[in-house]
């Protein structure tokens, strides 16, 4: 498996179930600013709700192979696994699929996820227990919490103004390094230890 984080705003994305389980990965996609189409005869009231909003595009209907065409990724998420296998089937070699229970017929799998701004921490055991990467998420998500997501925009403030403001490389790195430790964000008072930072380096001679 080679990991890598996909770019998928505004790319089509169809996702074949209307259960809990499609529920889940519609929701991911969203936070992915995806184009959501579902393809099911029923789904969950929240899907429902979703469609209703204009949020994703529900097929009231189905899956036939048509469904998926000029979809860049794709997610069989039924609790039929024949249902799921034709979808595996029609899929074209240039498509990225997920079958939610056939890992081996999968070409990608999707990890267990924190997110925090533009702070994205993934788990995966490639299919082989999503308990478990579910278990391990969990656990991050209580060591970084919700106070990273400012954190996170902070620090990229911080770089695009010294990337700007400070020509000398070693400066850089130096205050790149320093903003980034557990000290540095604990304190608090990012802003003024900033501040600080660079009068400090800018009178060394």
């Amino acid at each position: 498996m080679y990991p890598v984080m996909l770019q998928i705003a505004n790319k089509p994305v169809v996702v074949v179930g209307g259960g809990d389980v499609a529920e889940r990965k519609v929701v991911g996609l969203l936070e992915a600013n995806a184009a959501v189409t579902v393809v099911s005869p029923a789904v969950t009231k929240a899907l429902k709700e979703l469609a209703e909003n204009g949020k994703i595009h529900w097929k009231e209907k189905l899956f036939s192979a048509d469904d998926i065409d000029g979809a860049f990724l794709v997610i069989a998420a039924t609790n039929d696994r024949h249902v799921n296998e034709t979808v595996a089937q029609v899929a074209k070699p240039h498509q990225l699929i997920n079958i939610v229970d056939d890992p081996e017929r999968s070409n990608f799998h999707v990890p267990s996820v924190v997110r925090r701004g533009k702070l994205t921490i993934s788990v995966s055991t490639n299919g082989a227990s999503p308990t478990l990467a579910k278990q391990i998420r969990n656990e991050i998500a209580n060591i970084y919490d919700e106070e990273y997501e400012r954190y996170v925009d902070f620090l990229l403030a911080c770089r695009r103004y010294i990337l700007q403001h400070i020509d000398d490389a070693s400066i850089r790195r130096s205050i790149f390094q320093t903003i980034a430790t557990e000290s540095f964000r604990k304190n608090g008072t990012w802003e003024e230890q900033l501040r600080e930072l660079i009068a400090r380096y800018k009178k060394q001679p």
